[in-house]
């Protein structure tokens, strides 16, 4: 996905936008699609945002980029289930005060044990295992982390290593329930987040729904999101002509835009998105540009490519005169003998 609809489906599922929250409407069910059918709900075991994508609404982070800045950074890190941290003199201990007021979709509270149990399954120092561990390479300075508490964990790492907060706050690392096993997060996550899992039914759809139990006030806006998976790029275009989903053109090429006019109301403009590509200018002028002039005989480009191309025998008399040849062919005589193949 583009990085325009990735902000769409960001703003969706955290309910923030750049205007002020009392312009936000609250309610109704936002439709979606992905182009592809993940293997599971568990964004710890997948590697794709055809899984991450829906389901980062129903999770949340320690730490997180904010949504505001277009780039993220260090400095760009805002704090999510964490209410900030602070590294020791050495660098080597990053500590987390935890938010005491969050649950989890079940009822059952946040502790510092759900971060110390995640991170087990990542470093697979727990009884309980991933499927498929695709980000352990990401922990190989984390030597343990411990809790201090119920609401305080700490990281300790073998070196320093200033980025790693920014593996804390990517996508790919919410935190799991400690008392759900990793096979159920699989089919059935329970999150923190704004949204609930409702359903995934594989090569045809994924449901979420609001979460009214969420630890941020007056969030999220809407009601639900409905992503319908959708393989052929036509499909796609023609369910969005149709009104049955809601999703950015701007993430196909110009030939697969839709040419038309959204009716009012409409989630986007067909004509605007696809006027955002403009049409080749004629190629016989650049072509003229980069065409090598024919030329003359005497005028002292001879070896141009077009009298080289015109005059085989001049091109196979070059190539016999060049060294590179000659040792090639002598190579090939003493290599390719009769006696020295005997050898081999």
């Amino acid at each position: 996905m583009k990085p325009c609809l990735g902000a769409l489906l960001m703003a969706a599922l955290v309910g923030v936008a750049a205007e002020p929250a009392s312009a936000q409407k609250a309610g109704g069910i936002l439709e979606m699609y992905t182009p592809d059918s993940p293997a599971s709900m568990s964004i710890l075991e997948e590697t794709t945002m055809f899984a991450q994508g829906p389901m980062m609404g129903v999770f949340n982070n320690l730490v997180m980029f904010d949504q505001h800045v277009k780039q993220n950074s260090l400095d760009s890190i805002v704090p999510d289930l964490a209410m900030g941290w602070s590294w020791n003199e050495d660098g080597t201990d990053l500590t987390l005060p935890l938010r005491e007021d969050v649950k989890w979709h079940d009822g059952k509270p946040f502790t510092a044990r759900d971060v110390e149990c995640t991170w087990d399954l990542l470093l697979e120092k727990s009884h309980d295992k991933l499927r498929v561990n695709p980000r352990k390479s990401w922990y190989r300075n984390l030597e343990r982390v411990s809790a201090t508490g119920d609401y305080e964990v700490t990281f300790h790492l073998k070196r320093p290593q200033p980025a790693f907060l920014t593996l804390l706050a990517s996508g790919f690392s919410p935190v799991y329930p400690c008392h759900v096993p990793a096979r159920d997060m699989r089919s059935h996550p329970i999150g923190t987040g704004p949204f609930k899992f409702v359903e995934f039914k594989p090569n045809e759809y994924i449901k979420v729904a609001r979460n009214p139990a969420y630890w941020k006030p007056r969030r999220p806006y809407l009601d639900g999101i409905e992503y319908t998976i959708i393989r052929d790029l036509s499909t796609a275009v023609l369910t969005f002509v149709a009104r049955e989903v809601r999703h950015d053109l701007s993430e196909y090429p110009p030939d697969a835009a839709p040419k038309g006019r959204a009716e009012p109301g409409a989630a986007g403009d067909l004509q605007g998105a696809a006027g955002r590509h403009q049409p080749q200018p004629d190629r016989q002028p650049r072509q003229a540009a980069f065409r090598q002039p024919r030329s003359a005989p005497g005028d002292g480009n001879e070896l141009g490519s077009q009298s080289i191309h015109r005059d085989p025998q001049r091109r196979n008399r070059r190539n016999r005169r060049s060294p590179a040849a000659r040792a090639g062919r002598d190579l090939g005589h003493a290599a390719g003998s009769p006696k020295n193949l005997a050898r081999l």
